[in-house]
């Protein structure tokens, strides 16, 4: 899909997507190495938009699974119409069950889930596999087939497997530890909240209405608040909803007033609010 990494970089700038060095190098290794990308960091920092924008400039189908506690394999892999099956099982009240179990375990009846459908398709596709560190250890065993030999094995109807690779995104904010297992099937890429320049270039491309001296006070007093002890700081998405709503608001400047009464965009918890009420100094940022 790349030619090079200014090339990830220049083509995924297109989309709106602003990558670091060290994103571009390993979307760039991950694509030329036909690897799996693990890519770990807080919430909020651009993980799952990294695949999107990837998506996006390769022309590429997303493909998603969102992980969650209790997804299993019927969720990741596939399962069996089991409505249809038992029409077609009452239907054939005159065969024998020899010949109705080689229809009803055939490609009409089966439901593609996620995993499956990547592996099938004939046309570039994005595999996002979400939040993995959400879903129990259990649902590891299934991606590693997967990410080994980008196969999965139906044992209905044998092993399948893709005729065109596709390129795999595993995200995680690490709330559990991943397995050694699954980590050496992938290239690592861990993305933090971006430095004050970065973030600037980003609201800057995503709010260009917004002055330059009120995008660096928003950049300042968002690093101000990811200093502090809270439970949820800001992300970069918060950060750019909050210059949207400076914008909505008329605001020239941030005076007490205006950011106070704006921090629930920044801040959800009730606490954290309090707490950067008492602690913010605009003067010191």
């Amino acid at each position: 899909m790349f030619t090079s990494v200014d090339d990830v970089s220049a083509r995924l700038a297109e989309t709106g997507y602003l990558a670091s060095p060290a994103v571009a190098t390993t979307v760039f290794l991950a694509d030329r190495l036909g690897k799996p990308l693990l890519v770990e960091g807080p919430a909020g920092v651009g993980k799952t938009e990294l695949a999107k924008a990837v998506a996006q400039v390769a022309e590429a189908r997303l493909v998603r699974l969102q992980c969650y506690e209790g997804v299993d394999e019927s969720r990741a892999l596939y399962e069996w119409n089991h409505a249809k099956q038992l029409l077609r099982i009452s239907a054939g009240r005159d065969e024998t069950w020899d010949e109705t179990r080689t229809d009803v375990f055939s490609e009409e009846f089966l439901l593609p889930r996620p995993l499956l459908t990547a592996i099938r398709g004939d046309e570039p596709t994005v595999l996002l596999i979400d939040e993995t560190d959400k879903a129990d250890i259990e649902v590891e065993g299934l991606l590693l087939e997967v990410l080994s030999d980008f196969q999965i094995t139906v044992p209905e109807l044998g092993t399948i497997t893709a005729t065109r690779r596709p390129f795999v995104v595993l995200t995680s904010n690490a709330g559990r530890e991943l397995s050694e297992a699954l980590r050496r099937r992938c290239l690592f890429l861990h993305i933090d909240f971006p430095d004050e320049e970065l973030e600037r270039r980003i609201v800057r491309l995503k709010v260009p209405e917004l002055g330059e001296a009120l995008t660096e006070s928003v950049v300042r007093v968002v690093g101000a608040l990811r200093a502090m002890d809270l439970r949820k700081v800001p992300s970069v998405a918060e950060t750019i909803d909050w210059a949207r709503t400076l914008l909505a608001l008329g605001a020239d400047t941030l005076d007490e007033k205006v950011v106070r009464d704006s921090l629930g965009v920044l801040l959800k918890h009730q606490d954290d609010v309090l707490k950067a009420a008492a602690k913010l100094d605009l003067d010191a940022v």
